[in-house]
């Protein structure tokens, strides 16, 4: 019985050890008068853990300005918020400022792969770069670091390699063989195998038959970017960071010495500027890192090269649900992927120059080239009215200042780290899968420039779970499976729903239950989709969500998964928002427009007639 309520009732919650931390009471016995528990969440032991709210935007914005911070990062995507995670856990204080959204940029638009780069590694051997195979092995370990850190939502995914000759056969089971060697006791995933032309058609229909002679199957990681990346914001706000997003860095300030010691930041929703002070200032802004140190210094050197990745999404019968394919060789020599994501079918990624802007928009002749190389490999003929989305990243890719830059896909993917004269710390190139190992050596180096660092200061970041994660094991003992039965049992949800919740919230999920029960917002937003209207209240209550466009694009991902049916739920989306935030119907229609305006660069076809 308190096992079934104690998931019914769960939300974010501070696990007993973490509650303690923060110097507040964690579990214990809790009843009123009537019996009641109040605000208490009962765990299967009998106990109660108190869920775990936010501070308000307000609160954060008081604090910026009146605290001193150890460290300033500016920057709210993966690797900004890695740092954050790191530093307030090694007992720094720590403030983050984000001019968008949290992860509105690069890291909102990945593959969604965790991976150690199978490509990367074919190349440290065709050329003999030890560097290249150090970086495949760094990411593998970061990849089993991510499958534990949020094991409700990044989970492994086989891939398989079609062999279309006989020769690939044995070249792709040998470098499957080695991707697991390399990855060694950090794999954390099953091995890879051989299976025969029948075995790969049984597991991946839609695959072209003609001339496939078997096929090799490898396992990498999935997970959803964007929510990936507020996890890690909302965990490192737990431990006591003061993280807002929608705040624009102006200028930065420095002191008498020259050293940079905060910024003048504007609020970019209310027009509010302020400063904020901090010892030590952390660029992880991607993309934008070259801006962010001519601030500091004007004659900088650009060292960012942006590279453009377009992804195309299909329906969810373009590939099944738990099997990823790998296309090793396009015509023009490059890597593409479709995989299962969120319920659809997701293909790509292009690689060429771009330019940098905070909202890339795909050309038609990249959404071509990879509706072209689908055709060769699947045996249903795939059109441009099969795209319900298209949309663009931008890799910060770090240029070798020595050399002159050549093809984006000679560019290194490894991070780097600049300290500049003023004492400006820049961390620039890396991916998804390593964030971490990056957020981990940009500390350090933070360390090294901060005037007063804490004696130990130990990075504790690998042994770190996100929230939602069941982390002392007193809801569910982190078996994610009983929240999902109980939303469906329970509450009533449906099967897609339920496992959509679980998938993205963990324990959190049944808080947002809470809430359509309460509210009255357990309805579909879409009847193809599993989206609920209590998450758009749970976004701005619990997760900062400040627009339309956060909503539909990174709490939701429905911008992503199918722009046409976005479009015709921003009404809907709206009226929950306009409640919690105030907002009159002038603002409604401003919100509106904004997200139209961001909906056309998440397709190659024009908006529907009802935008």
């Amino acid at each position: 019985m308190y096992r079934s309520l104690g998931i019914a009732a769960a939300a974010s919650i501070l696990t007993a050890r973490q509650a303690l931390c923060d110097g507040s009471p964690a579990r214990h016995k809790l009843q009123d008068a009537s019996g009641k528990t109040g605000n208490a969440i009962p765990c299967a032991d009998g106990t109660f853990v108190h869920p775990w709210q936010p501070p308000p935007r307000e609160a954060i914005k008081r604090a910026l300005r009146d605290e001193e911070f150890d460290v300033l990062v500016i920057g709210g995507g993966c690797t900004g918020a890695g740092v954050a995670l790191d530093a307030v856990h090694r007992g720094l204080s720590c403030a983050l400022v984000e001019q968008n959204d949290f992860a509105a940029g690069t890291s909102s638009r990945s593959t969604k792969l965790i991976h150690g780069g199978v490509r990367y590694l074919e190349s440290a051997f065709k050329n003999l770069d030890w560097s290249m195979l150090e970086l495949v092995d760094e990411a593998l370990h970061e990849r089993k670091f991510m499958l534990q850190s949020a094991p409700y939502m990044a989970r492994p995914l086989p891939i398989m390699i079609p062999a279309y000759s006989w020769w690939q056969v044995p070249y792709f089971w040998v470098g499957a063989k080695f991707y697991d060697l390399v990855a060694g006791r950090s794999r954390f995933v099953p091995k890879s195998h051989y299976i025969d032309r029948d075995e790969a058609l049984h597991r991946y229909p839609m695959l072209k038959g003609d001339g496939l002679k078997g096929a090799v199957v490898y396992y990498d990681a999935m997970h959803n970017d964007a929510r990936m990346n507020l996890g890690i914001i909302l965990t490192a706000v737990q431990k006591g960071a003061r993280a807002i997003n929608h705040t624009e860095v102006v200028s930065l300030l420095h002191n008498e010495d020259g050293r940079v010691c905060g910024a003048k930041v504007r609020d970019t929703i209310s027009g509010e500027e302020s400063t904020i002070r901090a010892k030590v200032v952390v660029n992880a802004t991607g993309p934008f890192s070259d801006h962010i140190r001519k601030l500091d210094d004007p004659n900088a050197e650009d060292i960012i090269v942006p590279a453009g990745g377009v992804h195309v999404v299909l329906p969810d019968h373009f590939s099944p649900s738990d099997m990823g394919i790998i296309v090793p060789k396009t015509r023009d020599g490059r890597v593409l992927f479709f995989l299962p994501w969120e319920g659809m079918t997701l293909a790509g990624t292009t690689d060429s120059k771009t330019g940098i802007t905070m909202r890339p928009q795909p050309s038609a002749e990249e959404v071509k080239f990879i509706l072209r190389e689908a055709n060769r490999v699947l045996s249903r003929k795939v059109t441009k009215g099969d795209v319900r989305a298209a949309w663009s990243g931008i890799r910060p890719l770090v240029r070798d200042l020595s050399q002159e830059a050549g093809s984006t896909a000679k560019m290194s993917r490894s991070h780097v780290i600049l300290t500049s004269e003023s004492g400006l710390v820049t961390i620039a190139g890396g991916k998804w899968t390593t964030y971490r190992r990056m957020a981990e050596d940009t500390v350090t180096a933070v360390l090294r420039e901060h005037p007063d660092p804490p004696e130990e200061a130990r990075s504790r970041s690998s042994e770190i779970q996100l929230i939602g994660a069941d982390r002392a094991r007193v809801v569910v003992g982190q078996d994610f499976d009983q929240i999902t039965i109980t939303l469906r049992e329970t509450h009533g949800f449906d099967k897609d729903t339920a496992l959509h919740l679980t998938r993205n919230y963990g324990t959190r999920a049944l808080q947002i239950a809470i809430i359509a029960e309460r509210e009255n917002l357990r309805e579909r937003l879409w009847p193809k989709y599993p989206y609920i209207a209590a998450e758009v209240a749970f976004a701005v209550d619990a997760e900062y969500a400040m627009t339309a466009e956060d909503v539909l694009a990174r709490r939701l991902r429905l911008a992503f998964q199918d722009r046409d049916a976005c479009v015709s739920l921003i009404d809907r989306v709206l009226p929950i928002m306009a409640k919690r935030l105030g907002w009159n119907r002038a603002r409604q229609r401003e919100e509106r427009e904004n997200c139209i305006a961001f909906l056309q660069t998440m397709s190659t076809l024009p908006l529907p007639n009802s935008a």
